[in-house]
């Protein structure tokens, strides 16, 4: 009986606009969020080709990569590129997998593993101390406050921003003067002082309530103790979030290499990526990835700490 009395109620001409106007809201938030998502899903296809594309071929055999993009390394007589004459085969899928180019990188050719360990030898160090040297220098700006401070906090702004191309040259110049030119450590020192860790853990610490440090003090804390047991905890998303960032922006380091190494034993592997020839372009692609392996690992693993630092927007979790 309810139900028929329901069933059978009369809407006034305000409320079956009401009902129609929602009605119609929710049918272009409906076409809306399908178009935001398909374009999403468009840009995130377009993203991941390349990676993909690279990681399946990778288990091609050389015949069937020359077969497939022969035309676009190949090479004139004299040296120079030739036009493509037919049509270029992009294949994510091998008409048979073969191991074949990973057998050669990680035990036929010991170079590419040199060059992969030049890698890792020229970039964890690079990653440890500059959070050392970040976490100190950020807890003298962060605590005390001063002219001078502002003024050097402001000096490590500008360097920040400014492109790696341009400080090349002092660097080059600084490295020669300290008899550390074609050293791993012309490639250290310029990394363990970026100001670009400093910067990010500064503001982060900013954020901190003094509040929080002055109860410590009360309490008898030393600023060693309310470093170490206040601010590192609080900070410890910020601090993996740098040093994701920093790894992946070292790892993918060109530049520096190539002016500051004149010895090509100790270029890493994305230098020696560029130059591998066109007769191995089946071993590029398992040296590319084996190369996108740890980047990927990283950020899989501190994905919850990069998010956290970044959309930190202070205050404390109790």
């Amino acid at each position: 009986m309810n139900s028929n009395r329901h069933s059978s109620r009369v809407w006034n001409p305000a409320e079956r606009r009401a009902r129609r106007n929602n009605r119609k809201k929710r049918r272009r938030l409906i076409v809306k969020t399908a178009l935001i998502t398909m374009f999403a899903a468009c840009f995130a296809v377009l993203f991941l080709m390349p990676i993909v594309l690279t990681v399946t071929n990778s288990f091609m055999s050389a015949s069937e990569i020359s077969a497939n993009y022969g035309q676009v390394f190949a090479t004139s007589d004299t040296g120079g590129k030739t036009y493509i004459a037919s049509k270029v085969n992009l294949k994510f899928i091998p008409d048979m997998v073969s191991f074949s180019q990973y057998i050669t990188v990680l035990f036929k050719s010991p170079e590419y593993l040199f060059k992969f360990w030049n890698s890792v030898i020229l970039v964890v160090p690079i990653v440890i101390f500059q959070l050392l040297v970040a976490a100190g220098a950020s807890y003298g700006f962060a605590r005390y406050r001063g002219r001078l401070k502002e003024i050097i906090f402001f000096v490590y702004i500008i360097l920040m921003l400014m492109p790696y191309q341009v400080t090349l040259v002092p660097n080059y110049l600084v490295s020669e003067w300290l008899d550390i030119l074609d050293t791993r450590w012309a490639i250290w020192l310029p990394g363990i002082f970026s100001p670009f860790a400093v910067f990010l853990l500064t503001k982060y610490m900013r954020r901190i309530p003094e509040s929080v440090m002055e109860a410590a003090q009360i309490d008898g804390a030393g600023e060693w103790q309310i470093f170490k047991s206040i601010c590192m905890p609080l900070c410890k998303g910020s601090l993996c979030s740098v040093a994701i960032l920093i790894f992946i922006d070292y790892w993918n380091m060109v530049e520096q290499p190539l002016i500051l190494l004149s010895d090509t034993e100790m270029h890493p592997l994305s230098v020696f990526l560029s130059k591998i020839n066109e007769g191995e372009v089946g071993l590029a692609f398992a040296v590319a990835t084996i190369y996108m392996v740890p980047p990927i690992l990283v950020f899989l693993y501190g994905e919850d700490y990069l998010v956290e630092g970044i959309t930190y927007q202070g205050g404390i979790k109790g």
